[in-house]
């Protein structure tokens, strides 16, 4: 009857202690247009390099229509055109699009589609991107941006999508 007292306890700690390294990274991004103004929020998290990231997107002040949404490689967001983010989030150096047959970049999403009155809420998991300190980390090299561009993204032309401007934009840093 001890025996099996010890080796309950035992199991329960060893849950336990496997539930804790399982924890959840987490990291809040707030995305601001060209004059510097909130359009909103996007939480994201992870449970492992191998579940990668889910974002939930709380968007406003927005023009109507479907955007494309990328993580772009710099943690930069100046205005008024966002460039200082650099190119798409692309470890691997692949092609863009996410239906480009050579493959994607890891910071390719699909587009989402903003409300009459401006407003988006939604949620996007990217599996190619992680917040671990891995070559694919939004967190590596300093950090990275996620951009909200003008049109959708035709997920497949090289180098953006033909996705237009970049209207808003949200540095992702530990």
């Amino acid at each position: 009857m001890k025996t099996v007292k010890t080796l309950s306890l035992t199991v329960a700690f060893c849950l336990f202690a496997s539930l804790s390294f399982a924890a959840t990274a987490k990291t809040m991004v707030e995305l601001k247009d060209a004059q510097g103004k909130s359009v909103g929020t996007a939480g994201l998290s992870s449970k492992g390099a191998s579940s990668g990231v889910s974002m939930k997107l709380n968007l406003h002040g927005l023009p109507p229509g479907q955007h494309a949404l990328h993580f772009h490689q710099k943690p930069q967001c100046d205005a008024p055109d966002f460039k200082s983010a650099g190119p798409h989030f692309n470890p691997e150096g692949k092609k863009h699009g996410l239906e480009n047959p050579e493959g994607h970049h890891a910071g390719d999403m699909n587009n989402f589609t903003v409300t009459a009155k401006g407003t988006a809420k939604f949620k996007v998991v990217n599996k190619d991107v992680t917040l671990g300190d891995d070559s694919h980390s939004l967190f590596s090299n300093g950090g990275t941006a996620l951009v909200i561009h003008a049109k959708a993204d035709d997920l497949k032309s090289d180098p953006a999508g033909n996705a237009g401007d970049r209207i808003a934009c949200g540095v992702i840093t530990k």
